[in-house]
């Protein structure tokens, strides 16, 4: 029996974005039409965006959760982060909203139930993002004044994972190393400026990509200028450096002992998944077997704090599966474990190969993220921070669970948006904080590696006018 066909006519704005966003959580694409010409043979659903674009959420909400059956646990929300509109509408920009909807005097209970009544979230979530929120504060508090996060990008991989969408590139030694020469000059830069300007380094996360697909020396080098521009060891907000080890096939003694030297004090070993065929479905080209051999070495290298990605949904793979992998990783002691859910990008092979494959099995993936929560809470780990993506299974949420408080500073910082992020390398986005307007004010590199290198005056160029001048132009 074929499944119905949807026609949407939503009239009163050219803003369709938002409510085409929130169709698609109930609906493939391939499902529906949205202020199209009229399908005779298609269900009917009629919407006037002259009632509130909030009252219009909630209408499709429920219609398509009446018609599918579904009932998303975000509600309406489609953003990626829901923490952050709990602190706003606790305590930031929509403080207001929070008042007028109960009386209570906490103020995390106010924008409860604005989150709940408003915005249809179920009261799971609703605590979920407060329990975040509470131990986000017990554990960095606010920002401090000046302070600043450093991303540096290296956007490169051994291969290209089935699901990718992030910039990562399998080039040869040359191509890498005309790279960090480019990324060199621009840390001098923004090092020698941020000094200047008076900020103080909270902390430092170097992703991708693989950093780790650097040489030991390249890797020296970079993290050499890295902690000396920056002085890292005179910070004292420093609260960590972190470096993306992810891909077990390329960790080795002496590039641990590389970091470890640098001051490098927490690593990421990211499997994604314990099971070898997923490995070789997705392609990922480490065995298992190197991803177990990884964690001693770290440990004898003296990091403390290692980090493991995890993610529900993979293709082919069923949740004893799921539960296996988390299960080994626990054995081999992560500190630190993202749940992540598998979404299909626009950017990634997957979409290719299967764009709705994120629509199929949608409580399998529930499953999947609540048993490895009550897992993890059992073996004393607590959820940290929280982000959701687009186009992901059931549209549900990634989580940091860390045990010990050896949460990540860098991950809250990124997604509660108040504090400036200074972005190096392709694809970084550096972003600047105006806490008195409650706004964040973005600045781009370009995202392919070779375009970077051409234009590396020009990137260097716009941080000189945008962020180290931003401040006093704004």
């Amino acid at each position: 029996m074929c499944e119905p066909r949807f026609d949407i006519q939503i009239t009163g704005t050219k803003n369709l974005h938002p409510y085409e966003e929130l169709i698609k959580v109930f609906l493939p694409p391939a499902r529906f039409t949205l202020n199209a010409e009229e399908a005779p043979d298609a269900v009917q659903l009629r919407y006037h965006a002259e009632q509130g674009p909030d009252e219009v959420s909630r209408q499709i909400y429920c219609d398509l959760s009446r018609v599918t059956g579904k009932t998303p646990k975000w509600g309406v929300l489609t953003g990626i982060r829901p923490v952050k509109l709990l602190y706003e509408l606790a305590w930031g920009s929509k403080k207001e909203v929070a008042k007028a909807a109960a009386p209570e005097d906490d103020p995390l209970q106010r924008g409860k139930k604005v989150l709940r009544e408003q915005c249809l979230v179920h009261p799971d979530k609703a605590d979920l993002a407060e329990e975040i929120l509470r131990y986000q504060r017990q554990i960095t508090g606010d920002p401090a004044d000046r302070s600043l996060s450093v991303y540096v990008g290296i956007p490169f991989c051994p291969t290209r994972c089935l699901y990718c969408s992030f910039t990562s590139n399998q080039v040869g030694e040359e191509e890498i190393s005309r790279y960090l020469q480019a990324l060199h000059k621009e840390i001098e830069f923004a090092a020698e400026a941020a000094l200047r300007d008076g900020y103080r380094i909270e902390s430092v996360y170097m992703g991708g990509g693989t950093p780790t697909t650097l040489s030991p020396q390249q890797l020296d080098l970079l993290l050499g200028k890295i902690r000396e521009g920056f002085r890292l060891k005179d910070q004292t907000l420093l609260r960590e450096f972190t470096v993306e080890a992810g891909r077990p096939d390329t960790i080795t003694a002496q590039k641990l002992e590389v970091l470890r030297n640098n001051g490098v004090d927490r690593i990421s070993i990211n499997p994604q998944s314990m099971q070898q065929r997923t490995l070789d479905i997705i392609g990922r080209r480490h065995t298992v077997e190197q991803t177990r051999a990884a964690y001693p070495l770290a440990r004898e290298a003296g990091f403390d704090c290692i980090n493991t990605d995890l993610i529900a949904g993979l293709p082919g793979e069923d949740f004893p599966d799921f539960a296996d992998s988390l299960d080994q990783v626990l054995e081999l002691g992560a500190d630190n474990i993202t749940l992540h859910t598998l979404a299909v990008k626009r950017a990634s092979r997957l979409k290719e190969v299967d764009e709705d494959f994120h629509y199929r099995q949608e409580q399998l993936r529930e499953e999947m993220l609540e048993h490895a929560g009550r897992r993890l809470r059992s073996l004393g780990f607590r959820p940290y921070y929280l982000y959701r993506q687009k186009h992901t299974s059931g549209s549900t949420e990634n989580i940091g669970y860390c045990r010990e408080d050896k949460v990540s500073a860098y991950n809250i910082r990124i997604m509660e948006e108040r504090q400036s992020i200074l972005a190096l390398g392709a694809g970084g986005i550096s972003k600047i904080w105006f806490p008195e307007q409650n706004r964040l004010e973005r600045v781009p590199n370009v995202s392919n590696y070779e375009i970077y290198i051409e234009r590396i005056d020009e990137m260097i160029e716009r941080k000189k006018k945008k962020f180290f001048g931003g401040e006093e132009t704004c």
